[in-house]
């Protein structure tokens, strides 16, 4: 169990010390929680950091399920293995790409965002659950020339990291538990992350 995101990013950066002399990496953080277990890897390489803007696509009656998901241009990506309709899926996808663009505003501030053209980038989440969010993530980032794409998180299980390596060239977690029911339960803090949280440390960002 991790004490925090904070002490997650550490052991998470020791976990990726291959990639610490890697002139090109940019370390990404999936917003909220992700972008403070990503300051930790930038900090400890002297990266680059910025947010990857994806956000998930909710169930009908159970947001936190996910059935989709959608990044910072608008495109959709559906579960292969949940079935909705598209009307719900694209209203589902309207609504969350709303929220997306109100935090590329407030996360950057007028900053453009870090250019990743022949880059590694290192996507880093809090713990990756089906996977839905980041495969959206990686999306963007080929379609925006990324050369390399390493996806990293704290605790994901086996099938998903199973899956998201057939999309990323390299998938790292410190925890591949079988009894997987959600990241939380692998965090002794897992307070939510606030906006305030994810602006200071971008701030801080190297």
């Amino acid at each position: 169990m991790f004490r925090d995101r904070t002490e997650a990013g550490r052991l998470l950066a020791e976990a990726l010390r291959a990639y610490r002399d890697d002139a090109t990496a940019v370390v990404l953080g999936v917003p909220r929680g992700g972008v403070i277990v990503a300051a930790e890897v930038a900090r400890a390489f002297g990266s680059p950091l910025d947010v990857v803007m994806a956000s998930k696509l909710g169930a009908p009656g159970n947001p936190e399920y996910a059935v989709g998901a959608i990044d910072e241009d608008g495109t959709i990506i559906a579960s292969q293995s949940v079935s909705v309709s598209t009307e719900y899926l694209e209203a589902a996808a309207l609504e969350r790409h709303a929220e997306i663009m109100r935090r590329v505003a407030v996360y950057r501030g007028g900053r453009p965002s870090v250019d990743v053209t022949g880059r590694t980038a290192i996507v880093v989440d809090d713990g990756i659950a089906t996977g839905l969010t980041v495969r959206a993530a990686v999306s963007f980032l080929k379609r925006h020339g990324a050369a390399r794409i390493v996806v990293c998180a704290p605790v994901m299980p086996p099938g998903t990291k199973a899956e998201l390596g057939q999309i990323a060239d390299d998938v790292v977690a410190l925890e591949i538990p079988q009894g997987f029911s959600a990241v939380g339960q692998f965090y002794a803090d897992f307070t939510q992350t606030s906006d305030a949280e994810v602006v200071a440390a971008l701030s801080d960002r190297p």
